[in-house]
């Protein structure tokens, strides 16, 4: 049987303490989480655990005063109760500032995203039906899951987003959804800072579902990648590497520094690449303080979700460099997910995220130059009235 604990409105950390059937995934620290609450959120911490299974997981709904919580299902090793929250918190913002009639959620998986396939459905079908009755949660992809693990809880509980589209669904990841939202903001905030997109030098840290997709969509308007990498190294090439040859090398399940073509490098030697563009498209808290010093760009979009820590955005930001965060750049994903969710086509997709983050990024950008506030403090600023006025008009 499934073991779940949840505690509506209450310290994140006292319901950690007290929950003798969630993994201890941070050490045992668990007032670094509880000093994420604060006014907005969460509305629920949600510990699962199934013996039989061996199903390890975390639930977090953040905020749901604009509508239910859409947010992906992440499948690590190393995730953790706080990332649940901050991924949640973005999840947040994100559907704020994209003006989306949903709140924010994220839910997190202790297990290899490799294991095999029969694995992963039945711990995937435990989760589904552990949520069964959190129906303010709409589960969605995220890192280690795809459109055929949301066809599994669709199956169990009638409700995911990124469905095959055999389903009727619009899958996000094979379309590239949020690859294509970050050129869209890319080619806006070009406008902003001391870059030329036709021949930009790209970086992409992370070369997967979104990293992949967000080099095609920029080759495609003129830039020019000249460094990618995974988990297992960089491929450097400042003559240009071949984006679509690249794609086909990492269908087949091989590494970058797999390719033909280019200098081969350890996996943190991406930093340090000398670029235009420089787009982090993997994990939170790539960026730190401690290496944040190390990057040579002028404009930085967030592809993936909490990928600086803040002190690595104000020390950049003081540098000069241009950073679009997290939830205003890669909110393609979540925009598609919405529109599968009320009945809409790929082609409205499209046109609703370029139509979404052509007019969020010029707003953010435009308040931060007017302000002098770094572009995340702004982006926060408006969407946060945005929750709070959504709030204003629901009774808790």
């Amino acid at each position: 049987m499934t073991r779940v604990k949840t505690d509506q409105k209450q310290p994140i950390a006292e319901q950690s303490k007290h929950d003798s059937a969630a993994p201890r995934t941070d050490n045992g620290n668990k007032e670094t989480i509880f000093r994420f609450a604060d006014e907005l959120g969460p509305a629920k911490i949600i510990h699962i655990y199934e013996p039989s299974t061996g199903l390890k997981a975390v639930l977090a709904v953040d905020n749901v005063a604009c509508g239910s919580s859409v947010g992906g299902v992440r499948m690590a090793s190393d995730v953790s109760v706080e990332e649940a929250f901050r991924l949640a918190r973005a999840m947040t913002l994100k559907n704020a500032a994209a003006g989306l009639a949903h709140g924010g959620g994220k839910a997190v998986i202790w297990a290899d995203p490799k294991q095999p396939l029969t694995e992963k459905e039945q711990l995937l079908r435990a989760f589904a039906g552990a949520i069964r009755d959190i129906t303010e949660y709409i589960p969605g992809p995220d890192m280690g899951t795809n459109e055929g693990c949301m066809a599994w809880i669709k199956d169990e509980i009638n409700r995911a987003v990124g469905l095959p589209s055999e389903m009727g669904g619009i899958p996000l990841d094979e379309i590239g959804a949020t690859g294509f939202g970050l050129a869209i903001c890319a080619e806006v905030a070009t406008q902003f800072c001391e870059v030329e997109l036709e021949g930009a030098r790209l970086v992409i840290q992370g070369f997967g579902s979104v990293g992949k997709h967000a080099a095609r969509f920029l080759v495609e308007r003129g830039a020019v990648l000249v460094a990618a990498a995974d988990s297992q190294g960089t491929l450097v090439n400042l003559e240009g590497i071949d984006v679509s040859g690249l794609i086909e090398l990492k269908k087949s399940g091989q590494s970058v520094i797999d390719y033909g073509e280019g200098e081969k490098r350890e996996r943190e030697a991406v930093i340090d690449i000398e670029c235009d563009i420089w787009i982090p498209a993997a994990r939170p808290d790539v960026i730190r303080a401690d290496n944040c010093d190390r990057l040579n760009t002028k404009l930085v979009i967030q592809g993936a979700n909490i990928p600086f820590t803040e002190e690595a955005e104000k020390r950049l930001h003081e540098r000069d460099i241009l950073v679009v965060p997290d939830f205003i750049a890669n909110a393609g994903g979540v925009i598609c997910a919405a529109v599968e969710y009320s009945g809409g086509t790929e082609a409205i997709a499209f046109q609703t995220i370029e139509e979404k983050i052509r007019t969020n990024t010029t707003l953010i950008l435009d308040e931060a130059m007017n302000t002098g506030m770094p572009p995340r403090e702004a982006a926060v600023d408006i969407a946060e009235r945005r929750v709070r006025t959504a709030m204003n008009y629901r009774r808790y």
